[in-house]
């Protein structure tokens, strides 16, 4: 059996005087989230309205919460901890994330020009039908669901450590409760509504990170360069602290590995179908532009932030104490919360509250994003208009039913699996994205050949290397953090499938849609026969010496 994310020897880093304290501010906090959530949620029937916000979204708004959509639990406490512990490598997963939007622009106008806003819909633009768009929707569930079982276990264990009882049994209740939460929140909200919850995060998520980054930078006398040494001398390699080659899921073949990270990790964080319904929410063109671009600046400055505050983790807590609790990293940001102010100050017990609000609004809005995308797709490409007269049921309360399916689903799963490490369900997710959508998407607006056999060869192609080619990883077994240490059919080196299941995807688009072998075969059959001999029977020679046939 495999360790748990947190062990429960974890420590208390609240202390009971102040845990009262903690859990009342964390749950008015709560109840004033479902309470804004439950004011925004609209009680219009217009798809468009309720998908879309009608496509009136300011432009400088979208962007905030365009932002907003990157600012996720996962990734609040992922990245510092990767940077505790792993240092080079962490930034490089940082930065990845971060060029991720840059990816996403460049789609982006001709996404929204198209006026479509699920995966079925874009995948329709070159070949029509239902096959296409239960093709989009297959896609879309593939990626939703373990990305919101990584969510929602995060959050679940976030809550637990934040509010001082770090037990096994802990972070399973918590789990549950952060589900259940959750799913009330997405079962009424729309995009208007998360967007104003996404809007009001950022600003959150970046005081509170900047707060503890400057809290820590204090105790180095304001000096970078003194911090960046603690962290080095505190890790767990100070040599090779600023070199890569310290990330733990490092496998086989070296530089191939990073190579397939990076590409899993910028193509599938900018194809993430939450992104599609977000920049189909601008005015027009222009505007999709404009948000976009007040996002990358926005997200810039939160992966600086989260940098920052890795390094400062390692320097303030030490990553040998970090590695202690968590061999990922993920407490890397709470111990840091809980050491920058004395044990017995207010301002300490402030500052974990904050983080504890900042990590439930960040699970609060990612799932409810993920999920809502989820449920359009299942709305409008799996069922579609003849499925919902079929079953009699309103568009909105079909929405509304899938969305609470969906939550129903992830969280049985991720409580049924809570025993066993399923972390690289996110990394399965970006390949996803990465291998099923980019190609899809990059094929259906520049190469007008591009078919349905050709989308159905590459989606479904790419779908099932990518399931293959994961469970052949050391992500599922043969090495400690695998998901079944003590199994071994490790037979795929790298631990992402992106290095080959994206071109593969490429190559599977092309061969469907082109099928060179029908053009030979057709070539063969039509081949002009060769012109008679002079002289021989049933030819004649015309007046200027050209052989005739007879």
């Amino acid at each position: 059996m495999t360790t748990y994310l947190l062990s429960g020897g974890s420590p208390d880093l609240v202390g009971s005087a102040a845990r009262g304290a903690v859990i009342s501010a964390f749950l008015v906090f709560v109840g004033l989230c479902l309470l804004w959530v439950f004011t925004l949620a609209t009680q219009d029937d217009d798809p468009e309205r309720l998908y879309v916000a009608g496509r009136s979204l300011p432009p400088v708004f979208n962007g905030v919460a365009m932002a907003g959509e990157q600012i996720t639990v996962v990734i609040l406490v992922s990245l510092p901890g990767a940077i505790a512990l792993f240092g080079y490598d962490g930034v490089s997963s940082a930065v990845d994330s971060a060029l991720a939007l840059g990816v996403f622009l460049l789609l982006a106008s001709r996404i929204r020009a198209t006026r479509r806003y699920t995966l079925g819909e874009l995948f329709s633009l070159r070949a029509d039908g239902p096959g296409t768009r239960i093709a989009g929707a297959v896609v879309t569930l593939c990626i939703a669901v373990p990305l919101l079982m990584v969510q929602l276990r995060a959050s679940g264990i976030t809550a637990a450590l934040l509010i001082g009882m770090p037990t096994e049994r802990a972070q399973l209740v918590c789990t549950v409760l952060m589900g259940f939460l959750v799913t009330c929140f997405a079962g009424v909200a729309d995009l208007r509504g998360t967007s104003f919850v996404q809007a009001a995060k950022v600003p959150v998520a970046l005081a509170t990170l900047a707060a503890v980054s400057l809290l820590a930078l204090r105790l180095f006398n304001w000096s970078p360069g003194s911090l960046v040494s603690a962290a080095m001398d505190k890790s767990m390699s100070p040599g090779g602290y600023l070199s890569p080659g310290m990330w733990t899921h490092t496998a086989g073949l070296g530089t191939f590995g990073t190579l397939s990270d990076h590409i899993v990790v910028i193509l599938g964080t900018a194809m993430m179908p939450h992104l599609l319904l977000r920049v189909s929410a601008s005015r027009d063109v222009p505007a999709a532009r404009r948000s976009l671009s007040v996002a990358v600046g926005l997200t810039g400055l939160f992966y600086v932030l989260l940098i920052t505050t890795g390094f400062a983790a390692a320097a303030v807590v030490g990553g040998g104490r970090i590695g202690a609790v968590d061999a990922k990293g993920q407490g890397a940001p709470i111990f840091l919360a809980s050491e920058v102010l004395p044990h017995d100050s207010t301002g300490r017990v402030v500052l974990i509250t904050i983080v504890a609000c900042v990590a439930f609004l960040a699970v609060l809005t990612a799932v409810a994003s993920v999920t809502f995308a989820a449920a359009v797709s299942v709305t409008r490409d799996l069922l579609g208009r003849k499925g919902r007269a079929r079953i009699g049921i309103g568009e909105p309360t079909v929405l509304r039913l899938s969305v609470v399916a969906l939550c129903a689903v992830s969280l049985f799963l991720t409580t049924a699996l809570h025993r066993y490490p399923i972390e690289f369900l996110l990394a399965f997710s970006l390949s996803l994205a990465a291998t099923c959508v980019f190609p899809a998407l990059v094929y259906s607006f520049f190469w007008t050949g591009f078919d349905r056999r050709g989308l159905l060869w590459l989606v479904y192609g790419g779908l099932s290397l990518c399931v293959l080619l994961t469970l052949a990883s050391p992500a599922v077994s043969g090495t400690e953090y695998a998901l079944l240490p003590e199994q071994d059919f490790n037979l795929f080196p790298l631990h992402t499938p992106g290095l080959v299941s994206v071109p593969a995807a490429f190559v599977l688009g092309w061969l469907g849609s082109a099928r060179p072998w029908e053009r030979t075969t057709h070539r063969r059959h039509t081949a002009p026969e060769p012109p008679p001999r002079v002289g021989a029977p049933g030819a004649r020679v015309d007046s200027d010496k050209n052989v005739v046939s007879g």
